[in-house]
């Protein structure tokens, strides 16, 4: 009798246990798979990340991994796609203020992709293989192509001469640096670093302005509307 009681109450027990854990739809269940394979890719090389560890780290089945991504290459490759494609949304040119101010507006943009998805953030670019000629070099390339374009519409750009290129791509990098540097140390407040990143460019752009009349014309621009700005506000 006390065996059935017993019997019975695990059952009610397994029951409500089925009953409290949500059922995910398909899209909730590959983002989920991804964001555990995210956190591995940002911290290990994708050669050092196996489907069985993925599996583990989202709880799931290795062949339900399998089943939504085919193999390791091919979720790397979503989990990639992913994360470029959260960036994206975040980096919409703003429309309004000074150029530095929409500059300024991007970078903290990014910034908030940088804290709030940093997992995804590092893996997309410290987690790749060194030969980045495949599909993950093209997300990559393409997230950078994308900054690159914002930048120069904050800076009202349409077509850079090859120093300011150079000089902006230069620029970029140090920001990507900056990001990884910040997530792994925290030791900088956020805006205290946006602040001095937008000063490294418009120093960076002063120098390059000395090699190249058209950068240097650039330069003076920016300069005199922050006077102009800084004068309407005093």
């Amino acid at each position: 009798m006390a065996e059935r009681a017993v019997t019975g109450d695990r059952a009610r027990s397994r029951q409500r246990g089925g009953q409290g854990r949500r059922r995910l739809s398909v899209d909730e269940r590959r983002e989920e798979l991804i964001e555990a394979a995210l956190q591995l890719f940002s911290t290990r090389s994708p050669e050092d990340v196996s489907i069985d560890d993925v599996a583990a780290a989202a709880g799931a089945s290795r062949a339900l991994v399998y089943h939504y991504f085919g193999g390791k290459y091919e979720l790397y490759i979503a989990a990639l796609g992913n994360a470029a494609n959260k960036l994206s949304v975040l980096l919409e040119p703003p429309t309004e203020g000074k150029p530095l101010e929409r500059l300024g507006i991007s970078l903290e943009r990014y910034f908030d992709f940088v804290e709030s998805h940093a997992a995804g953030y590092t893996a997309l670019l410290r987690g790749g293989p060194a030969d980045r000629s495949g599909e993950a070099g093209e997300i990559v390339d393409g997230v950078r192509q994308l900054l690159l374009s914002r930048i120069l519409h904050s800076l009202d750009v349409d077509v850079p001469q090859p120093t300011l290129r150079i000089t902006l791509r230069a620029w970029m990098a140090a920001v990507e640096t900056a990001g990884l540097d910040w997530l792994e140390n925290r030791d900088v407040g956020r805006a205290d670093l946006e602040r001095l990143l937008v000063d490294h460019l418009v120093v960076m752009l002063h120098v390059a302005g000395r090699h190249d009349p058209g950068t240097g014309a650039l330069f003076d621009r920016l300069a005199n509307e922050e006077l102009t700005t800084g004068r309407a506000s005093g």
